[in-house]
């Protein structure tokens, strides 16, 4: 028996299945129609006001240009006003790819033809500044990687350009991933200096990604592209109010990216909406996929008979407490069975995690290095880099920097015992857990409220759940949830390999019902703790 909501939702998706096709990058479609018309986000005057710009998905924005409403460039210049206003006050925005009006129009000229190169096309990016642009400078946070620009783009840049995505320039991060100092500031660089979080501008962004999501959140792109190790993903999406998937390991190439270790790297995108992100994570894998169908699809009460474990880790920041209780709240509401459920061996995956990154940063970075002329060439030489810099240790050291440089080769015994251990304990305190309780997915707090920015005391982290798919290289998605005062509050659906399309479609439809994500108003100070 087919419900009335799952008919009209099914006539919805009539009008966003050619956006499924079209993402995986291997055909060529026609402008995007609509059956049940989404409404146009282009104010009467012609312009965009900044609520339709927050509120609008892709799908409205292809249904908009597609019906001559909008066009790529006026979308394009929507943003690059936003930027150019906006981001004095949040600073996560490094460089604007002068390009970016051409490649709009280029994206007009193949809208007017009818000749889409994919659901992406004409929809402003920003990426993440530790993933190569050849026309632009990829530094990592850091001025050693100032001298000289890639000599290619990044492979999931290629596959983002190939989608006919408007590239519009480049995100400050946690310099070196936030890989440098045991004392590091989130949303600091030697490049940019700090980001602020949007919705409270003296709180932090969260995470090495953190220009990326506090970018999405203050509507200075549609969608933005991050990367993450261990939680620079999710984090920084949950802390700024955004939609951000860690997807499996291997589904997005990490050619090109500046990197931490290859066991646990990988890009992933962070937006407003669970659409926009399926349509970018589409596009990103270069590979045939349906994403984008299971968000759509998922919407239509995907979460009903659903079993989800909900690890809610109650007590360790009781200030999360009432968003998790309302979370298990909105999940019954939408027809799921809730288990209480606790991943096992978290503090020995944690302990095995951060020796294994050291070897493994020191051998990645050094090759990655070798792909770079013009800059420092090895981890040794960036550590003496930042000994004679005088902004690069201003704010805190590079002890982690020094604990690499003395780590084992990832030929040691010792090394591939803990690394070893780390992979199979994760995937094991997932795997056995969904296998136990027959699930379909795992809940659980994403982040606490942002921390007051100190650079005295670093990074104040109360609460997460990244670890266990970070380290097993499993999938990961965070939805807005809720608020501590003026603050998000994010939670994660994760689940086995390979699994990424099932969680777009099960974090769809909780975007759908709990309706919790509200745009930042830019407060300079909040009285919240």
């Amino acid at each position: 028996m087919i419900t009335s909501a799952v008919r009209v939702v099914r006539r919805r998706s009539l009008a966003l299945l050619t956006l499924a096709t079209a993402a995986t990058l291997t055909v060529v479609v026609s402008p995007v129609g609509a059956s049940a018309a989404p409404a146009p986000v282009v104010s009467p005057n012609g312009g965009l006001t900044a609520s339709q710009l927050d509120a609008a998905t892709i799908p409205d924005l292809q249904f908009s240009m597609a019906t001559g409403r909008l066009t790529s460039v006026q979308l394009t210049s929507a943003y690059l006003d936003r930027i150019h206003t906006f981001d004095k006050k949040v600073h996560s925005v490094l460089f604007i790819d002068p390009t970016a009006l051409g490649q709009a129009h280029a994206s007009d000229l193949r809208h007017r033809s009818g000749h889409l190169l994919s659901a992406l096309d004409g929809i402003p990016v920003l990426l993440k500044d530790n993933i190569d642009t050849s026309n632009l400078p990829t530094t990592a946070g850091s001025r050693a990687l100032l001298a000289a620009n890639p000599i290619k783009d990044a492979t999931l840049v290629q596959n983002l350009r190939a989608a006919g995505a408007v590239i519009l320039g480049k995100t400050n991060l946690s310099e070196w991933a936030n890989f440098r100092s045991t004392m590091s500031t989130s949303g600091w660089s030697g490049v940019g200096a700090q980001t602020n979080n949007p919705y409270v501008l003296d709180r932090n962004p969260c995470g090495s990604s953190s220009g990326s999501g506090a970018a999405v959140a203050a509507t200075l792109s549609q969608v933005a592209i991050g990367t993450e190790t261990d939680g620079s993903i999710v984090c920084p999406s949950g802390a700024n109010g955004d939609v951000g998937i860690k997807p499996t390991l291997g589904v997005v190439s990490g050619n090109g990216v500046v990197p931490i270790s290859h066991e646990q790297d990988t890009a992933g995108p962070i937006g407003r909406h669970v659409i926009d992100v399926a349509i970018t994570l589409s596009a990103l894998s270069g590979k045939p996929n349906n994403y984008v169908s299971s968000a759509i699809v998922g919407r239509a009460h995907s979460l009903r008979g659903a079993r989800i474990g909900v690890w809610a880790m109650t007590g360790v920041d009781p200030r999360v407490d009432p968003t998790m209780q309302a979370t298990v709240a909105t999940l019954v509401k939408a027809g799921a069975t809730v288990v209480n459920v606790v991943p096992a061996n978290q503090d020995t995956i944690g302990n095995d995690e951060f020796p294994a990154l050291l070897a493994e940063f020191k051998h990645d970075l050094n090759a990655y290095l070798a792909t770079r002329p013009g800059v420092p060439q090895t981890l040794a030489d960036l550590i003496t880099f930042n000994q004679n810099d005088p902004v690069e240790l201003s704010k805190f050291g590079q002890e982690i920097f020094v604990q690499a440089q003395a780590a084992p080769p990832i030929t040691d015994p010792t090394y591939l015992m803990e690394r070893a251990t780390a992979t199979s304990l994760a995937q094991h305190s997932i795997d056995d857990l969904i296998s136990a309780d027959h699930l379909d997915a795992i809940v659980a707090p994403t982040n606490g409220p942002a921390w007051v920015t100190n650079y005295a005391t670093g990074d104040a982290f109360t609460i997460g759940s990244s670890q266990p798919a970070a380290v097993a290289g499993y999938p990961d998605i965070t939805v807005p949830a809720g608020f501590d005062g003026p603050l998000p509050l994010g939670v994660s659906f994760m689940a086995g390999k390979n699994a990424d399309a099932h969680l777009l479609a099960l974090a769809s439809d909780f975007e759908r019902v709990s309706h919790a994500r509200q745009a930042p108003t830019f407060l300079p100070t909040s009285a919240t703790p």
